[in-house]
């Protein structure tokens, strides 16, 4: 092996081994901020998402209800979906959290968020910890291949019970059908990959009322009375 590749890996390797402190420092700055907040439901869909679709309205609307039930809400600190969330939760005076992540095509934090519950990750296992760590619920709206990926992300940990058990909402029966017909007819029918008890873990809903009341429904059984003045 030639001397310039061994000094390029050696290079990688000292990079990674200062990473780790980077990693570090966003983990413990995400834990102590987050802890201050109180229960909270985490909102996702698409950051394309323009103010004038439906989805964005609609997102806007289950945030505030949601707040009306004493919960805080949760985005990615983004544009689009994300940005509706955090506009809901600010019309109804609920806590508005912001998790921004460094990309090209997303600058900046939307301006919804409240300034002293807003963080800024590099690293987007970071980022997709905090969003299960702090949340009651999922709400997930519309979205493209980072919404999925954090709704498969959250059902593998209750699946494999490495998370407690919460709602997984999904919004938008007609955009949501032909995700769960092929879970259900490939994963569950033809291959047995997953069992009814995995799908048991998602609803799927159109309003922000079915929302409201599945949460509603699950907290009242658990006993749980979401207050962000015991925090």
């Amino acid at each position: 092996m030639h001397s310039k590749n061994l000094k390029g890996w050696n290079e990688v390797k000292t990079n990674d081994s200062w990473s780790v402190f980077k990693i570090m420092g966003e983990f413990v700055e995400g834990f102590e901020k987050l802890s201050k907040i109180g229960p909270c439901v985490s909102i996702f869909g698409s950051a394309r998402t323009m103010p004038d679709h439906p989805h964005y309205v609609l997102t806007t609307d289950i945030a505030e209800k949601i707040v009306d039930l004493g919960f805080g809400i949760i985005s990615g600190g983004g544009p689009g979906i994300m940005e509706a969330a955090n506009k809901g939760a600010k019309k109804a005076l609920g806590s508005s959290v912001g998790l921004s992540i460094k990309l090209p095509f997303e600058s900046s934090t939307n301006p919804y968020v409240d300034d002293d519950k807003s963080l800024l990750f590099d690293y987007f296992f970071v980022r997709k910890v905090m969003f299960m760590k702090y949340a009651q619920a999922f709400v997930v709206m519309p979205g493209g291949f980072g919404t999925l990926d954090e709704l498969f992300e959250a059902l593998t940990l209750i699946q494999t019970k490495k998370a407690e058990k919460f709602p997984i909402i999904l919004v938008g029966k007609s955009f949501w059908k032909g995700c769960i017909d092929w879970i259900k007819e490939q994963l569950l029918s033809d291959h047995n990959y997953v069992s009814e008890n995995d799908l048991n873990l998602i609803s799927i809903v159109d309003s922000p009322k079915e929302v409201t009341d599945i949460l509603t429904k699950f907290y009242d059984k658990k006993g749980f009375k979401p207050n962000f003045y015991y925090f």
